[in-house]
């Protein structure tokens, strides 16, 4: 008989996901971001206006890297969070559910802290210095030149020298590129605070709705990083073409893979710590999700609709991307799961070049 049981639970579990990076049932929310809540669901049916509630642990290590930005160094964060939480769930008709999710706990960070998807590293003000150090370096050639002419070759001179202390143009380089977080490798930096709140109705057992708040406190300003509250908010919908029930250990073949796919759209907005507005994007991506006895497998992907924010100078574009995620039940309590997302951005601009950007993670959830 097929293991139907862990594969409505499979995609009930990974349907939580949508802060960041999963999804079998509910669209990948990309990254973010923030975290992961995996194994947050349960597998059990919920009778019509029967209530569930259950708390929820997630520990997870996962790493992102921005190949493709041109500043120097080629910014990388890495993490190790601890996710403390529950799930409320509600029974309703048609064997639907609504649930709330929500989760609190500590990210201790290396490099720089998690941040929304496509953010630009802006060093204006480093390149106004530059600007106005060779105006200096032309206006003291032609008073030189002045100097010069008239026959005053001592005169000056002593101005001359203060001016080449300034001109000490290096030392500003290397200060500068160490303030933005540029130093080499990805050294340890502080325990900052996340947080998640998530909001699903099933209508059904293919139809499903969802809304997540995804807060992040970063507890001091280093590098990159500002001290204050990012943000990331997203909402999405996901259809399911057949009933989940795909399990190839079982001798299920190319005739059951309708029952494993997908339609979801998604979108996602983000806010930096002081405010600034890094932009939104929209995945309308395809997902196949399927088991190997009792190993869950999700693939997700499709285009990327990325509007960045104003403060950019970055006009709209079109990336591309996709997800393989993994889920295994350790024990009835204990889930291990891993995932890895790559993006391409397919533009190249200032601060911004063709190239990928990748998310990996693994860890494991407890539920009790």
């Amino acid at each position: 008989m097929k293991s139907h049981k862990f594969s409505s639970f499979a995609l009930a579990t990974l349907g939580l996901l949508a802060p960041f990076g999963i999804n079998a049932v509910l669209p990948t929310a990309a990254h973010a971001g923030a975290g992961h809540n995996h194994g947050g669901g349960s597998e059990e049916a919920l009778e019509e206006g029967e209530f569930r509630a259950m708390p929820v642990i997630t520990l997870e290590g996962h790493g992102g890297y921005e190949n493709n930005l041109t500043n120097e160094g080629k910014p990388a964060h890495y993490a190790i969070d601890g996710m403390f939480g529950a799930v409320m769930e509600w029974g309703l008709a048609n064997d639907g559910k609504f649930a709330i999710e929500a989760a609190v706990g500590p990210a201790l960070v290396w490099g720089e802290a998690e941040h929304f998807y496509g953010r630009v590293h802006v060093e204006d003000e480093h390149a106004g210095h530059s600007d106005t150090h060779a105006t200096t370096h032309e206006e003291h050639e032609e008073h030189e030149e002045d100097h010069d002419e008239e026959g005053h070759e001592d005169e000056g001179h002593e101005d001359h020298e203060e001016h080449s202390g300034h001109s000490d143009h290096s030392g500003h380089s290397e200060s500068a590129h160490a303030a933005h977080g540029h130093e080499k490798g990805q050294p340890y930096r502080r325990i900052d605070l996340k947080g998640m709140l998530q909001a699903r109705y099933q209508p059904n057992d293919r139809l499903t709705f969802n809304a997540t708040w995804q807060p992040y406190f970063v507890t001091r300003s280093q590098g990159e990083d500002i001290q204050g509250v990012k943000h990331e908010v997203s909402a999405g919908v996901t259809y399911a073409l057949g009933d989940g029930d795909v399990n190839f250990a079982l001798g299920d073949g190319l005739e059951s893979v309708i029952d494993g796919v997908f339609l979801s759209v998604s979108n996602h907005s983000g806010w930096e710590s002081d405010g600034v507005y890094i932009g939104n994007y929209t995945d309308p991506w395809v997902g196949f999700g399927f088991n190997y006895d009792l190993l869950n497998v999700t693939l997700t992907g499709g285009p990327r609709f990325y509007t960045p924010g104003s403060y950019s100078g970055l006009s709209q574009r079109t990336d591309w991307g996709g997800e393989i995620a993994f889920e295994y039940p350790i024990s009835e309590s204990v889930v291990a799961f891993a995932h890895w997302e790559a993006i391409y951005s397919t533009v190249s601009a200032k601060g911004w070049r063709k190239g990928f950007q990748n998310h990996v993670g693994t860890g494991l959830t407890f539920r009790f």
